[in-house]
């Protein structure tokens, strides 16, 4: 059975209902602004250090040849993708696990399900992804 919700949740400060019509709507945006920040600066951090700087590590990963896994990654997280390279080394971020690259993985997946939302550059110019 599926449940639907007619109504909007109750407001934790209902003297602050001004702020929040203000503030709900921009909620996404800020998340999808700040996914995309987080991605373009770690993806330009590995462009701009370039390929072979990634060799050693990705071949230790069993990713032989490196090379082309390497461009791979550079342009899909630059991209604003998400790559699973720390399988081996667990879950925990901690140990450089793949436990961040998880949830970054997982915030886009909401961003692609939700949609661009009335902000969207692709909204605005009419062509919905």
């Amino acid at each position: 059975m599926t449940e639907t919700v007619e109504h909007e949740p109750k407001l934790l400060f209902p003297g602050l209902k001004s702020f929040y019509d203000i503030a709900v709507p921009l909620a996404w945006p800020i998340v999808r602004v700040a996914v995309g920040w987080n991605l373009l600066v770690h993806g330009w951090g590995k462009v701009a250090r370039g390929p072979s700087a990634y060799i050693r590590p990705f071949v230790e990963q069993g990713f032989d040849p490196a090379l082309p896994w390497i461009w791979s990654a550079l342009i899909i997280e630059f991209a604003g993708g998400i790559t699973l390279l720390y399988w081996k080394a667990g879950f925990s971020w901690l140990n450089r696990g793949y436990e961040y690259t998880l949830l970054w993985g997982l915030v886009c997946f909401a961003i692609a399900l939700r949609g661009g939302g009335p902000y969207s550059v692709d909204r605005r110019i009419g062509v919905e992804l």
